[in-house]
């Protein structure tokens, strides 16, 4: 077992993705890229890629379906190995989430030949929900990677455009600023009901953005380094309540970050699909809180609820829960499950002017 003494050198920022490069289309988690009832959001999401200039390359089983993936973790990972090993492509971009790609931990943290792979061969990694965990392996493993977007739910949007807030990020990726100002989108939209073909050109229902980014408690400007994800997946990673081996293979393999590396960051975090109620919310809280994380954090950035469900419930607990610690929060921020969403990349400095409530990445987001 490799477990790696790299966890707190300097993180690897991989370089600008370029028109013509090559990105792999990985199934990390759910199958759904590989279903009959997806095949006609194949075409939109290969459409989106070539108007930024890329080209593709589905990996041997990104398109298996959910049932072989599912019972085949080991494809997964090959999969990931594979794209790593590939000196013709620049980036890897996740097909969707789902709920248990923790199962390809052993698979590449055995395999001496990824784990050195990533340092030689470091790409655009690109997920988000599920593949929080796949962040914070590659965090383990010292590359920088990119939580915010994935394939189905943003490259393959059925209006006739994708969402112009989220393209507007996917450009970060290709052209590096010295610093990037996350600004809150303009609107925010309803999250589909269907997703059936016949969605092909319908666009979704938009509503004005009247709050903007929420200070729930802070004065003054926090600066850290980010590091966090869905917290669902999050809370799963240290409970072991969904999959009772998950939080075994997590705490074995030193996925989940040491209280030492969540000293001073700034945590990031944001609620799924799956909606948790707001007493769900405050357990997952606990469970942060018991790990130690809240203690040591500086501050907290949290999403916007998909669909804005408990909005204002959310707030209420997310201030109960860090009164002890007063911790400084800014709410309703583009990322995670909520449309439209930005890209945070990992490990990069941050700025939250809570004043005036801005947020700032102080760093280019890539080579």
């Amino acid at each position: 077992m490799y477990l790696l003494s790299w966890y707190n050198e300097r993180m690897i920022k991989p370089h600008r993705l370029r028109a013509g490069d090559t990105i792999a289309i990985v199934s990390m988690s759910r199958g759904v890229l590989g279903e009959d009832f997806a095949a006609h959001e194949r075409p939109l999401l290969e459409k989106r890629l070539a108007e930024f200039g890329l080209k593709f390359r589905y990996m041997t089983n990104a398109l298996a379906g959910m049932e072989y993936l599912s019972d085949h973790p080991e494809a997964r990972a090959a999969d990931l190995k594979e794209a790593f090993l590939d000196d013709s492509i620049a980036g890897v971009f996740c097909a969707i989430g789902g709920d248990d790609t923790f199962k390809t931990v052993p698979y590449l943290l055995d395999d001496q030949e990824f784990v050195e792979a990533v340092r030689q061969h470091p790409k655009v990694f690109l997920g988000f929900s599920d593949t929080t965990i796949n962040h914070l392996m590659f965090y383990k493993l010292g590359l920088q990677t990119y939580y915010g977007l994935s394939l189905l739910t943003d490259f393959a949007e059925f209006a006739d455009e994708m969402l112009p807030y989220t393209r507007d990020w996917v450009n970060a990726l290709f052209e590096p600023s010295p610093t990037a100002r996350i600004r809150s989108s303009s609107v925010w939209y309803d999250e589909r009901k269907s997703y059936g073909p016949d969605q092909i050109g319908t666009n979704r229902t938009t509503h004005e953005e009247t709050r903007g980014y929420e200070v729930l408690r802070g004065t003054g400007s926090v600066t850290g380094k980010i590091l966090g994800g869905c917290i669902d997946s999050l809370n799963d990673a240290l409970s072991g309540q969904r999959y009772a081996d998950e939080s075994k293979i997590i705490q074995a393999y030193g996925v989940f970050p040491s209280i030492e590396d969540w000293k001073d960051k700034i945590l990031f975090v944001e609620t799924s699909e799956e909606r948790p109620s707001p007493g769900t919310l405050r357990q997952m809280i606990e469970r942060l809180e018991s790990f130690g994380v809240l203690g040591v954090v500086s501050a907290i950035l949290i999403g916007k609820p998909q669909d804005e469900t408990y909005y204002d419930e959310y707030k209420v607990v997310w201030r109960e829960m860090t009164e002890t610690y007063k911790l400084p929060i800014l709410y309703n921020f583009n990322i995670g499950h909520a449309t439209p969403r930005c890209i945070l990349p990992y490990d990069a400095e941050m700025t939250i002017d809570f004043d005036n409530a801005t947020v700032t990445i102080n760093e280019p987001y890539v080579m």
